[in-house]
């Protein structure tokens, strides 16, 4: 083995993708000793999307003062490049569902405001290109606390202004944009998301996403409604029809609710992160890639994170190994071109026990070491 890429995302609640790379390069560098090890931290949008690029490129860390989706104060950091230009952030450092205790989750009462406030602070600071993860929100708001903290007005049908939350949006009557920032006419957000549901509907926002939030039935209900009546008054006012647009449910409604006021686009979140990486650069002339993350499944190759990974590998014939915590759906996986899959538990163990981090990082490092082994074998 002359070249291995370690590009794994993290296993979200016990440890982080760097952590996970250090354990399995530990494992390969007892047996290959001189085997030249690439680490790609890696993110689809959501959580660790800004670790991911910013590891990688030559930016600068810096921090602010947002609200979080009960609009508490809280300091979020984000990256801005060397030159100044380019912020890369995530939404879920000051919109993320860990943010709230699980008895205060409902989107019905969250606000995207404190991501706004990320983008208020670095086009304060000069920045006029922001890559954007989207991914791992606590809100149902189609983005308009986001819209509301860069300064539109959302406004009644008796012209009184509407506190940005999920549950306005069904009162929505009017949208004032006169003090919108000004900078932003000058602009450009790249959007990164790992979903591609519409904006409203059975697949929509409200109805996918928003139980995992924290909603009741009824109240995924009431915001879908909320979520057709703003997609009306969006076109009504604002000329777009974001209904069938792709990505448009990502973040509850974000993905869709910002895109008639922001220069922006819609990315897949990995591939977005792969570019920025060069990932597929590197990886051509490696002799393996182990990635993996938390759980596998059937939905792992479709659009996730080593689901970019995997096409990459796929295209450019190297064989690619993905570890997880939990692994459903193998022979899914191998069809879909994985070349194995394992997951790293010794035996059944508890969830509480396998979400322990020094327990998991053990279990990695001992898997790698035996595939490594059995490697070894076969190549000597």
């Amino acid at each position: 083995m002359r070249k291995i890429i370690l590009a794994f995302d993290s296993f979200k609640g016990s440890v982080g993708s760097l952590d996970i790379a250090r354990y399995a390069a530990q494992a390969i560098l007892k047996e290959y000793p001189h085997c030249e090890l690439i680490h790609f931290p890696i993110a689809d949008g959501g959580e660790g999307t800004t670790e991911a690029i910013c590891t990688q490129l030559d930016v600068n860390r810096v921090s602010c003062i947002a609200h979080d989706p009960l609009m508490n104060p809280i300091e979020v950091s984000y990256g801005i490049t060397k030159d100044g230009k380019t912020a890369v952030f995530e939404m879920a450092s000051a919109s993320g569902l860990p943010l709230i205790p699980i008895a205060l989750r409902n989107p019905t009462h969250t606000s995207s405001f404190g991501t706004g406030e990320i983008i208020l602070d670095a086009l304060n600071r000069g920045c006029r290109h922001f890559i954007m993860g989207i991914g791992g929100s606590a809100t149902n708001d189609a983005g308009i606390g986001m819209m509301h903290a860069l300064g539109v007005r959302f406004l009644d049908k008796e012209k009184k202004e509407l506190e940005p939350k999920g549950s306005n949006l069904i009162h929505i009557a009017l949208i004032d944009t006169a003090t919108l920032h000004p900078a932003l006419k000058e602009s450009v957000f790249t959007i990164a998301c790992d979903v591609n549901n519409p904006f409203y509907g059975p697949q929509g926002a409200a109805f996918v996403f928003a139980p995992q939030k924290g909603a009741n039935p009824d109240e995924v209900k009431a915001l879908d409604e909320g979520l057709q009546h703003y997609a009306m008054v969006l076109k009504e006012q604002k000329g777009m029809d974001i209904t069938l647009i792709a990505g448009a449910g990502a973040a509850g409604g974000m993905g869709g609710g910002i895109l008639p006021f922001l220069n922006a686009t819609l990315k897949s979140g990995i591939d977005t992160i792969l570019d920025i990486l060069h990932f597929r650069e590197y990886a051509q002339s490696a002799d393996l890639i182990f990635t993996g993350e938390g759980k596998l499944d059937a939905q792992t190759g479709m659009g996730k994170a080593l689901g970019g990974i995997l096409k990459i590998a796929v295209e450019e014939n190297i064989p690619v190994i993905a570890l997880g915590g939990c692994v459903e759906a193998v022979e899914q996986l191998n069809e879909m071109g994985f070349t194995a899959v394992l997951s790293v538990q010794p035996a059944p163990v508890s969830l509480d026990q396998a979400m322990q981090q020094e327990f998991a990082l053990k279990n990695i490092e001992r898997t790698v070491t035996q595939l490594i082994r059995i490697i070894k074998c076969f190549k000597s």
